[in-house]
């Protein structure tokens, strides 16, 4: 029995073109280079003394720059391929890692934040697109599922490692590594990978029917944006309000904080890849999957507003990462999935806008429920978030069994 479970999660991970193995490995190195992010609201309310005030104002313009280098990145895109997107963001954002530390004023770290970001999140819709040029079509759904699974295990390697780097060396030298690790991935991906044009798709049976062509005349996908906006914003307190929340309420350190993300990563990394191929090879219906994330999501943060038991920080952890694992794959697939033959770049720039207008929002907003309330305050209102993003999601659910039945009878 252990065997064959062994075999068929190995078996997950064959039939990779070897790009996309590339992708992934980039990814991870990355990934797990990115040892700032969780530990950026500690470094600026901490070492530069900024208000929960001002950190809110320097995510949000970390969200503004994401959101427009989705954008570029999206646009560029289509004129120029995605091969010379990627290249030229992980290179830019990576100089702009090591430029950054020597910055401490709060409109200079507002700008900085914001240019950095417009570099780096023009990678990700060009990354979506190229992997509808490496990867099968269909093996689409598994290779993106890959590299989530390198975003994964690269941040289980990186939250520890930059916990151990903040304590041994400083804050600086999270900048210096960061950087770096965007200077060598791309260098690797540069020498080992030829640039592809995009390979025709074939269209998934899920996808939505060829009279919808604009996604802006798409009801059902920006009712799915909502819910992807929604659980990515609850997904981004857990590297803006809870690092702070971990010290402030229980005394955790670096360290501590750093291995409960690690937690996280390791979950997903071991578990992700087999509950994406059970729901496959059930044939569930992607909406019904998001829907049950969404829940998990939502339960997490109403478990935080009991303080008095650190044990609850793990607990609340699991359940995220439970939550994460349902509705991320998925919700990337089912962004694909609506979108018709040619229009996949539009509809994944909005869908990477969605993660970027979220990180705006959460940062912003929760510093200012903390500052004005509690954290028990703003676990409340994610919370129950979770459960408006659930109720959108039976929304969806309904809308799509219309649509089903209008396309039936139209042919």
């Amino acid at each position: 029995m252990l065997k064959t479970a062994f075999y068929r999660y190995i078996n997950n991970f064959r039939g990779f073109s070897r790009e996309i193995k590339i992708l992934a490995t980039i990814t991870f190195i990355n990934r797990a280079g990115t040892m700032v992010l969780p530990f950026l609201s500690k470094y600026l309310k901490e070492n530069l003394d900024f208000s929960y005030s001002q950190v809110g104002w320097i995510m949000v313009s970390f969200g503004l720059g994401s959101m427009l280098g989705s954008w570029l990145g999206g646009k560029l895109t289509d004129k120029i391929g995605f091969y010379r997107v990627m290249i030229f963001s992980l290179f830019t954002s990576g100089i702009g890692f090591f430029i950054i530390q020597y910055i401490t004023s709060f409109w200079g770290l507002c700008i900085s934040m914001f240019s950095i970001m417009v570099f780096a999140d023009m990678f990700r819709p060009a990354m979506f697109v190229s992997l509808g040029a490496y990867a099968k079509p269909e093996n689409r759904t598994r290779a993106l599922t890959l590299v989530r699974l390198a975003v994964n295990l690269g941040f289980a390697a990186g939250p520890a490692l930059g916990g151990l780097i903040i304590m041994n060396i400083g804050y600086h030298g999270l900048f210096w590594v960061d950087g770096a690790t965007c200077i060598i991935a791309i260098v690797i991906f540069g020498l080992l990978v030829k640039e592809k044009k995009k390979l025709p798709v074939i269209q998934d049976s899920n996808a939505v029917n060829s009279k919808i062509n604009s996604v802006f005349k798409d009801k059902i996908f920006w009712i799915f944006l909502f819910v992807s906006f929604v659980t990515a914003m609850i997904f981004f307190q857990l590297f803006t309000a809870l690092p702070l929340y971990h010290h402030e309420q229980f005394g955790l350190t670096e360290l501590q904080t750093g291995l409960l993300m690690t937690l996280n990563g390791l979950l997903i990394f071991a578990l992700e890849m087999p509950i994406v191929s059970y729901f496959e090879r059930k044939k569930v219906q992607k909406i019904k999957i998001i829907l049950w994330g969404t829940l998990m999501m939502g339960f997490s943060f109403y478990g935080l507003i009991f303080n008095l038991w650190a044990g609850i920080l793990v607990i609340s952890m699991i359940l995220v990462s439970f939550g994460e694992m349902l509705v991320f794959p998925f919700s990337n697939s089912f962004a694909l999935s609506r979108a018709p033959v040619g229009h996949e770049g539009r509809y994944m720039a909005l869908y990477t806008m969605s993660f970027s207008l979220a990180h705006i929002v959460s940062s912003k907003m929760g510093m200012e429920i903390i500052s004005n309330f509690n954290y028990q305050t703003d676990w409340f209102v994610m919370g129950s978030f979770g459960i408006l993003a659930a109720l959108c999601c039976v929304w969806i659910k309904k809308l799509l069994a219309l649509e089903s039945t209008l396309v039936n009878k139209n042919h």
